[in-house]
């Protein structure tokens, strides 16, 4: 040890400084953390009823710049927003939220972002009760590595092993890819009713022109449904079955209302990309903004705006793996699209399909009965629940197969659904738990082997 008092001093100072510095830094994060809470609250304030919790677990600022989007978009719409990093996330924050909107960033090979690890050390690690809660998840991260969005899909299980139920399925972004962002946008639009808001990210649309518009159910009990088929101004893009066309709407009044998404039901080698819209009505009778437009305002020939969007989350197996299809109403576009992939020689598919009417809604029928003939369709389960001596749902189908789905779920099939969030998609959900059970269905979906495109 020295007695020189210069050196003494030396470290005095040094000592002093740093505790300056760390002075400091407490003094700015808390008063970040003090403007955070003010934004927050303010957003909080905006909308009736309890808020929408937004969490976000952020390693670059992205997810937290999109925590902060998605509250600003909530408010906007009326629906008051409070945010929290997951730093300050806790159960009773959870408990008390009737929804919560997650922005979950991975890093790395499918590692928490540094602001989570308290979450994932002392929260996750515990099995708490959150029945109540209804909750949406964005994941981000980077398809270059294998665990690909892990801390997001791991977000998701320990929620739903705690009886949390998803107001939608995950939403997974593949290095910010933007088109993905509209996505988790145009399910926040849902949840708030919201029709005209501007696109967050406006995409680079190419145009495409209409080809065919056929009304594909005449007389049907529940509003029409129009068969459209339009072609690629320029070169066809590539695609594969599951993937999103975000379709541009025109300006009205000097809005321009962003953009609408629709399952394709065709591939590349249609030469065109084909859809099965249904014409939606207002309270008051008039025709819907996008369905409106598209079913009866455009004509064959003239062109649209519109860009395809990579779905990753619903692309399909390799063809030697069975493949369960399961869905209802204009649903059956994105299934469709994933039969025409199926060859005779794969590991066969099954098709379980509700709507109203046989007479009037048995979409796409002739090309079912020759998928069946050729062995491309290995079985076809049809309800119409309209229909005198049937009454029965597609949810009613695969209960009463419940044995079956269980002999192709042992031989490694997978289950893919299509169709209504509301109504279908938890029916069929809980008869699928019933049959299979809930931690088989679980694993499934953890496993990327129970994929849903519900709308």
């Amino acid at each position: 040890m020295t007695a020189d008092p210069q050196r003494w001093l030396w470290a005095a100072g040094a000592f002093g400084l740093w505790l300056t510095l760390i002075a400091f830094t407490v003094w700015r994060e808390r008063r970040a953390a003090a403007r955070t809470r003010a934004r927050s609250d303010a957003l909080a304030g905006t909308g009736q009823g309890r808020p929408v919790l937004v969490a976000f677990a952020s390693q670059t600022g992205l997810a937290e710049e999109l925590a902060w989007m998605t509250a600003r978009g909530l408010g906007d719409a009326g629906v008051g927003a409070r945010v929290l990093s997951f730093a300050d996330l806790d159960l009773d924050a959870l408990k008390s939220a009737e929804r919560v909107l997650l922005i979950a960033s991975t890093t790395g090979e499918g590692d928490p972002p540094d602001n989570a690890a308290r979450f994932v050390g002392k929260i996750m690690s515990r099995n708490p009760d959150l029945g109540g809660l209804r909750f949406g998840l964005l994941a981000l991260g980077d398809s270059t590595y294998d665990h690909f969005c892990g801390f997001g899909h791991a977000v998701d299980g320990w929620l739903r092993r705690a009886g949390a139920q998803p107001l939608f399925d995950t939403v997974e972004v593949d290095d910010g890819d933007t088109g993905a962002i509209r996505h988790w946008q145009h399910q926040l639009n849902q949840i708030t009713g919201r029709t005209a808001a501007p696109d967050w990210t406006p995409p680079a649309y190419h145009p495409w022109r209409l080809v065919e518009r056929t009304l594909a159910n005449p007389g049907g009990p529940g509003g029409e449904a129009w068969h459209l088929a339009f072609e690629a101004v320029g070169a066809t893009p590539d695609w594969e079955a599951g993937d999103i066309a975000e379709i541009g709407l025109p300006e009205r009044d000097g809005v321009v209302p962003g953009a609408r998404e629709y399952s394709i039901a065709s591939l590349p080698s249609d030469g065109r990309a084909e859809f099965l819209v249904r014409l939606m009505r207002r309270p008051d009778g008039s025709p819907g903004l996008a369905s409106g437009w598209l079913t009866q305002d455009l004509a064959v020939g003239d062109e649209i705006g519109m860009r395809l969007r990579t779905n990753r989350s619903f692309h399909g197996p390799a063809d030697a793996t069975p493949m369960i299809l399961i869905g209802n109403g204009t649903g059956i576009a994105g299934l469709r699209a994933h039969l025409k992939a199926r060859t005779a020689a794969g590991g066969g598919a099954w098709l379980l399909f509700g709507e109203r009417t046989q007479a009037h809604d048995a979409f796409f029928d002739a090309e079912l009965q020759a998928w069946l003939a050729s062995g491309v369709l290995s079985r076809l389960d049809r309800a119409f629940s309209r229909d005198a001596g049937d009454g029965r749902y597609v949810q009613d189908l695969a209960a009463a197969a419940a044995n079956d789905l269980r002999d192709w779920v042992a031989r490694g099939a997978v289950i893919y659904v299509c169709g209504s969030l509301e109504g279908m998609s938890q029916g069929v959900h809980a008869a699928l738990e019933e049959a299979l059970g809930a931690d088989v269905l679980l694993e499934m979906l953890e496993d990327g082997r129970y994929r849903r495109d519900v709308y």
